[in-house]
């Protein structure tokens, strides 16, 4: 059993409160913990989710010349470095004075960054996911995990392998390394994609598909057991953003700024990702290394919102691929015309991401251009400053940076998916607490809902944890026969 459940002695207690930790978070990337504090009748009186690990990339990029900095930002994660690479060199390409990339260079950056998403869509949902929806979120914690689905769930493990690996497959062929590859260079690209590499990806793409429907239908089947759970699981409503296209539909990898309200109104649209400082708005609080994004205009209190794949492909108008469109309009229609908000569509969504970003690959594989050997965009006129924005697996990805007259990198400012969603994360926290927890005998069942919450955003809480600010902190000096002989706190 992962919590701690704290006993109320005068060191440890708020007031009459006890402290219980779900300490560490378990099947996320990175390391993060949640407290709730409770009364002695169980009553939820505060839920936080906290990020404990400090990182500060922000800080160590500034002084690095520019064109180290998409290869250097990828070690935020090991999971999604192709979107750390890809928004970083987006800047770059601007910082580095260069024209539109060439339709090869473009097409080549897609189609990685497509291998990116099937890849870390099937790590989260076959891997990390399903073991609380196929196991039960109350089933026995030592089977709770990829080994109890294997045995349980053989052919549903295999195609979920089978998935993560022709993502991955893709980026080596690209990159040179599934992980930490260097595929994209400021201007373009630094190689073809080799013929051989993409009769294999052709051969196998049909497959592929054919396995990212099954997964779609695995979901909605899960649903169909038990609606008005899987409805009303960590249920809030807030507003919604994502890149789109100019006409609306959504687009991984480039487009304007949309942000929808709860109800699916538009309240901005086609913002230039350059300008997103003056949208939004990052706030800092003290017990948490990640920052709190949220909308100026609607100020901190009401302006935060929802990124990825829920919101995704809420906020745009489309799917620009027709399979993926149709299992769109299926999920889309339980909200009888208004957008879901259950934690747990987040699943579902993301495997009609998965099943879209497939079809993208197979019309990216039939197309020529993507074998020309033109990488390189003209050069241009240099700037000192840049954003790069894409759509990440987990939502939007922001890189913005400066550059001196030394090609020195002055300024760096990342605001990552998981960032965007931390009050997210937060109120499905509190709100699955309120559901589940409030006023029961605790279980080691009952705290994993809380993970469950946590898991549906797929946070990646190793990318997320910049934010300048003081932690809480508690040192204790204990005795040889564990007596306490004095403590210090801090916050």
């Amino acid at each position: 059993m992962h919590s701690a459940l704290e006993t109320a002695d005068p060191s440890r207690a708020v007031g009459a409160l006890r402290r219980v930790a779900i300490d560490p978070l378990t099947r996320v990337e990175g390391h993060g913990k949640v407290t709730l504090l409770l009364d002695e009748a169980n009553t939820v009186h505060q839920v936080r989710l906290h990020i404990v690990e400090f990182r500060g990339f922000e800080a160590f990029i500034e002084g690095r010349p520019y064109w180290e900095v998409p290869v250097t930002v990828q070690r935020l994660c090991g999971i999604c470095p192709v979107s750390h690479h890809l928004a970083a060199v987006k800047a770059m390409d601007q910082i580095a004075g260069y024209g539109p990339l060439t339709p090869t260079a473009e097409k080549l950056r897609r189609l990685m960054h497509y291998g990116q998403i099937v890849q870390s869509h099937a790590v989260h949902f076959f891997h990390l996911a399903s073991p609380d929806l196929l196991l039960g979120f109350d089933s026995e914690f030592t089977r709770r995990n990829l080994i109890g689905v294997v045995q349980d769930h053989p052919e549903v493990a295999r195609q979920g392998v089978l998935l993560r690996k022709f993502g991955q497959e893709i980026i080596r062929m690209i990159s040179g390394k599934r992980i930490h590859g260097t595929g994209a260079v400021p201007g373009g690209m630094n190689k073809p994609l080799a013929a051989d590499d993409r009769a294999t990806l052709q051969r196998d793409i049909a497959q592929i598909m054919g396995w990212a429907q099954t997964a779609v239908q695995l979901m909605q089947r899960l649903h169909e057991t038990q609606p008005a759970f899987y409805n009303v699981f960590g249920e809030f409503a807030s507003p919604m953003m994502s890149l789109v296209r100019s006409d609306g539909a959504l687009d991984f990898y480039d487009g304007g700024l949309r942000v929808v309200d709860a109800q699916g109104a538009t309240l901005l649209d086609q913002v230039d990702v350059s300008t997103y400082q003056a949208v939004l708005e990052e706030g800092i609080k003290p017990w948490t290394y990640m920052k709190f994004p949220h909308l100026r205009a609607l100020g901190a209190e009401q302006g935060w919102y929802k990124v990825g794949p829920l919101a995704r492909v809420q906020a745009a108008s489309r799917l620009p691929t027709p399979l993926a469109q149709a299992e769109r309009t299926a999920m889309m229609a339980l909200g009888g015309g208004r957008p879901v908000h259950g934690a747990l569509f987040f699943h579902w969504a993301r495997l009609v991401e998965l099943l879209h970003a497939a079809e993208l690959i197979q019309a990216l594989l039939d197309d020529p251009e993507l074998m020309g050997t033109d990488l390189m965009a003209d050069p241009g006129p240099r700037r000192h400053e840049a954003v790069g924005v894409i759509e990440a697996p987990r939502g939007t990805l922001f890189h913005h940076y400066r550059v001196d007259d030394h090609d020195l990198v002055s300024y760096c400012n990342l605001i990552v998916s998981t960032t965007h969603n931390n009050q997210a994360m937060n109120e499905a926290v509190r709100t699955v607490a309120m559901q589940h927890l409030n006023g029961r005998e605790l279980t080691e069942g009952l705290l994993n809902h809380i993970e469950c919450a946590i898991r549906a955003y797929d946070p990646c809480l190793s990318c997320a944890t910049h934010a300048l600010g003081q932690m809480p902190m508690e040192v204790e000096l204990i005795d040889a026969d564990g007596q306490r002989v004095a403590s210090l706190s801090r916050g």
